[in-house]
């Protein structure tokens, strides 16, 4: 059993941060900061976030693995058909990894290589589906596996989403394919994340909210236009144009969400973009 699965299951209130593979084979800068995280039980290792081509998350969750970090592996539908995908979460299995954050990914046309050929062979639903045939010891067309994975699978959801009836429908069926947990994009509204909260009762399935590191207006409006699913509210965005120092005021507002944060659901996704000295800031009370 996962730490980070283990911690859920006893109540605690979990933090995860996150961690992107290098654009070449350089490995030391992503392994120093996933040994800089303070207070987190696991690193998510991002597989080409944004659609932007990198070593591949495995390869950087298998090296964290072997040297003491527990991660979650980001795996996407984006770049690989049904055969691939179940190759990976079989390599997976075999280095220990048991933590899995499972995604449609963002489309070729948002990132550096936009005249890729997107796969989407399964979306995130039928990703989940799929794991959870191997976790009973089958491959996708029945045959039996030789030696048969454990994992804790997970899935994202976007709680801005609207309409709010038809992003909650498919929070359901991935809760019904087996999603043991989720990840949420980034919330800066209490109100959003209560709603998505009130909603999620019945279904006991733990939810990390995700927490992001605005370190300038500039950033904020950068992200309000250019990333699909984050909404920066513009009160929080004039907090930052006002203030003398943009960054501490960034880590306050993170500090101020992972507060309520701890009110309304079970845990935390930090994603500090290189700035991890911050974390114990963030996640501090009072």
């Amino acid at each position: 059993m996962s730490n980070l699965s283990a911690q859920l299951g006893l109540g605690q209130f979990v933090v995860t941060a996150e961690v992107a593979p290098p654009k070449g084979i350089n490995t030391a800068v992503a392994l120093a900061a996933a040994r800089a995280f303070s207070n987190v039980t696991a690193v998510n290792v991002t597989d080409n976030q944004g659609a932007n081509m990198r070593l591949s998350s495995l390869a950087l969750a298998a090296q964290l693995q072997q040297t003491g970090t527990e991660t979650v592996l980001q795996l996407t539908c984006r770049d690989r058909n049904r055969m691939a995908l179940q190759s990976d979460l079989l390599g997976a299995a075999s280095f220990g990894i048991e933590n899995l954050l499972l995604l449609s990914g963002d489309h070729n046309r948002f990132g550096d290589h936009p005249d890729a050929r997107p796969v989407f062979d399964l979306d995130s639903v039928q990703l989940l589906d799929m794991t959870a045939g191997l976790m009973s010891g089958v491959d996708m067309v029945g045959k039996a596996l030789d030696g048969t994975p454990h994992f804790f699978p997970g899935a994202a959801v976007n709680p801005t989403a609207e309409p709010f009836e038809l992003m909650f429908q498919k929070v359901v069926k991935k809760v019904e394919s087996g999603a043991r947990f989720f990840q949420s994009q980034a919330v800066f509204d209490r109100s959003v994340l209560e709603r998505f909260m009130v909603a999620m009762a019945s279904y006991q399935v733990p939810v990390l909210a995700g927490v992001l590191l605005l370190r300038s207006a500039n950033m904020a409006r950068f992200l309000n236009a250019n990333i699909p699913g984050v909404t920066v509210p513009q009160v929080l965005i004039d907090r930052l144009e006002r203030a003398t120092d943009p960054l501490a005021e960034g880590v306050l507002i993170a500090r101020e969400t992972v507060g309520w944060a701890r009110e309304l659901c079970q845990g935390v996704h930090l994603m500090t973009l290189g700035r991890e000295e911050y974390i114990p800031e963030i996640l501090a009370e009072g």
